[in-house]
């Protein structure tokens, strides 16, 4: 059993890919060097490392990007370029389940591209660890979140990886 997550979203640049990062943690976030905490509920989360912005797109290695050591859930935008196969690999040889969520058509695309594309990205996925599932950014975010939440938690809560936010008393 797979115990290393990536929830990847997959788009085309201005795809809304850093828009679903945003909605998740209901706040502006960035690339970071540590782990932060997603929150499934109220008082359950996760920890997370982060790579908004496709590695591709910043001409970057993502492991490189990474600097927490193989950190068990990784959040991750990949530009749906030829480069981001590599990306993708990186993933596989670490040994992380890949959950996929391809903006398809992307938020600001005119017209929704095909569904199957020459470049074997989706190919390399279906082939490898993974669950695909093609997503309308142009529709309702809430939904989308909500299913990345609801498989993050069931993922994270058969695997031992959910933790109990408590806060702490006031001192007097």
């Amino acid at each position: 059993m797979n115990d290393k997550l990536i929830i990847g979203v997959l788009g085309p640049k201005n795809a809304g890919k850093t828009y679903t990062w945003n909605s998740l943690f209901g706040r502006t976030v960035k690339t970071g060097k540590n782990l932060r905490r997603l929150f499934l509920n109220e008082k359950e989360y996760v920890d997370v490392f982060l790579v908004s912005g496709a590695p591709s797109e910043r001409h970057k290695y993502v492991g490189d990007i990474i600097t927490v050591d193989e950190p068990k859930i990784i959040l991750c935008s990949l530009q749906y370029t030829k480069e981001v196969l590599e990306t993708i690999d990186y993933f596989i040889s670490h040994g992380y389940y890949l959950y996929i969520h391809w903006l398809n058509p992307g938020y600001r695309e005119e017209v929704e591209p095909p569904l199957f594309y020459s470049i074997g990205i989706i190919n390399r996925l279906l082939a490898n660890n993974s669950i695909v599932g093609v997503r309308n950014a142009k529709e309702n975010t809430k939904e989308r979140i909500q299913e990345l939440k609801d498989f993050i938690y069931g993922w994270a809560k058969s695997r031992n990886q959910i933790k109990i936010y408590k806060r702490r008393k006031k001192r007097k």
